[in-house]
């Protein structure tokens, strides 16, 4: 894991790029504690090695279905398939699970070192109290993933691709109906795939959301004391959804540009998808 040692910075943003209603902004000054994060997010592998150690049983596996991008799935699986009104290239296919990510049939055995997906918050909380971490707090995520830098839109600066180098994975092309893969991925890539940030974090931008500790709230952050940042902020006491980061390979500027740093959004803690994963912290 990655020691970060913790500050102040600066956390949200008031970008034009961003949506208000996320409650991406205001720009506050926090201070977060001294603590580790993974550089990658959990794996096939690892969570194939908690599966076989626990024999857990994740959401999706006790409902017996999750959501997979439809354009991933044969006609026979797509065809009557349930479909979200809001976000029609969602199919609900029944057998999808981590080991299972299209369904009947398909399998993670050629991918093993990509992150794992069809994981609910519930199941990576499980996975974190069995390795002997935790979640990260949304502050601690976001302080992690600037890798350093003051206010840049992504954890490698302000340019989507610097130099026409593709920093990370997210949609190429029109959305839905074209992903030109011109990074390298139609799908979820290595959890290594791409260079760092500046503190060591791959792929804090696209690939897969990430799910964080704190359960979401659209109101306004919590102000500071005059002169001193909010300290260590860990969202309302409860709630009805858990804030996710990052964005993932479905993102695409026209109509989910969240693969900046500082935006949000969430999801209930059942809730599983193919390009929902995370990755661990601890207290240092």
């Amino acid at each position: 894991m990655i020691l970060l040692p913790g500050g102040e910075f600066l956390m949200g943003t008031d970008d034009a790029e961003g949506f208000a209603t996320d409650a991406e902004g205001p720009v506050r000054a926090v201070h977060v504690e001294p603590f580790r994060i993974d550089p990658y997010a959990v794996t096939n592998a690892e969570f194939a090695a908690f599966s076989a150690a626990t024999g857990y049983v994740t959401d999706a596996q006790r409902l017996g279905w999750s959501y997979v991008f439809a354009a991933f799935l044969p006609g026979a699986l797509r065809k009557g398939a349930p479909r979200p009104e809001r976000a029609p290239w969602w199919c609900g296919v029944s057998g999808a699970r981590w080991d299972r990510p299209e369904g009947p049939g398909s399998t993670v055995e050629d991918r093993a070192d990509h992150p794992v997906v069809h994981v609910t918050w519930n199941d990576a909380d499980a996975y974190c109290r069995w390795a002997g971490k935790r979640l990260p707090t949304e502050a601690e995520w976001e302080y992690a993933a600037r890798g350093g830098l003051d206010q840049a839109r992504y954890p490698w600066g302000d340019e989507l691709e610097p130099d026409g180098t593709y920093m990370c994975n997210i949609w190429r092309g029109t959305f839905p109906v074209k992903n030109t893969a011109a990074d390298g991925y139609r799908g979820t890539a290595p959890v290594h795939a791409f260079a760092p940030n500046g503190y060591g974090l791959h792929n804090a931008a696209g690939n897969v959301w990430e799910w964080c500790a704190d359960w979401w709230s659209t109101e306004k952050a919590p102000a500071a004391p005059p002169g001193a940042p909010v300290r260590n902020p860990v969202g309302p006491e409860r709630g009805h959804d858990k804030v996710m980061r990052g964005g993932s390979y479905l993102c695409h500027d026209s109509y989910c540009n969240r693969y900046r740093v500082a935006a949000r959004t969430a999801n209930t803690p059942d809730s599983s998808s193919g390009n929902a994963g995370f990755r661990c912290a601890r207290d240092a």
